[in-house]
């Protein structure tokens, strides 16, 4: 299972938000290229970006952040938030990204997610964003009546390269991940699933890895925080 470092980006520092809300947003830094090395430093293989700011927006607006970390790093990395259209996708994956995640596209524009895993084999991703089991767009702002599992499903056949999972009423709140839903969503496909939200601690990560059917697990403020060590967790998960 890969451990995916978060950055939350908003006005061009590094914050986590709290289930979700821009007002609750905590700032743990105002040089995200500078942390970005600092997980690459403890042994990362990958890193998580969010362009939080960008999702409310509907297109890039912490684009000089991302771009310093791409400049700053060598590992892959993949990035979510305002990204709705294939001029955008295509930039990003032109300026170094490995992978781009779709999220409100993929509830509003099903088909710009299918006619971007074609065209990018394996550098596209799906964000879904649920309450309850029920999806959320746009930053997480709009409730949908879709249902995350539903969802998910209908991109069986898109050749999507993962599904992000995020449990809003986990994320940030350190009171552990939705294990039993992701688990469930993991088995209902075939697309590698990565956990987020609420990730907190060792046992988190060891549990999830003990599914033995999620894929990857996505933290940020355990990392900042100190309540998970990012070189003795990497090395546990490889253990």
């Amino acid at each position: 299972m890969i451990l995916y470092p978060a950055i939350d980006l908003k006005d061009g520092k590094c914050v986590r938000l709290l289930r979700g809300e821009m007002s609750a947003a905590t700032v743990f830094g105002d040089d995200p290229a500078a942390q970005a090395a600092k997980f690459q430093a403890a042994g990362c293989e990958w890193l998580h970006l969010v362009d939080l700011n960008g999702a409310f927006a509907g297109q890039p607006v912490n684009a000089a952040a991302v771009e310093a970390i791409l400049a700053r790093v060598t590992v892959p990395a993949q990035l979510g938030g305002g990204i709705r259209d294939m001029a955008t996708i295509e930039m990003w994956l032109s300026r170094g990204l490995a992978r781009v995640i779709l999220g409100t596209v993929a509830v509003e524009n099903p088909d710009l997610v299918r006619q971007a895993a074609k065209a990018f084999p394996g550098k596209v991703a799906v964000g879904i964003d649920a309450r309850k089991g029920f999806v959320a767009t746009k930053g997480w702002a709009t409730e949908t009546t879709v249902q995350a599992t539903d969802l998910a499903r209908s991109f069986e056949d898109a050749g999507v390269a993962a599904i992000i999972y995020t449990d809003i009423d986990r994320d940030g709140a350190m009171q552990g991940p939705n294990i039993a839903a992701t688990e469930a969503l993991a088995c209902a496909v075939s697309i590698p699933v990565i956990a987020s939200g609420g990730v907190s601690r060792m046992e988190d990560l060891v549990a999830l890895r003990d599914t033995g059917v999620i894929a990857g697990a996505i933290s940020g403020r355990a990392l900042y925080d100190g309540a998970i060590d990012l070189a003795a967790a990497l090395a546990l998960l490889r253990a």
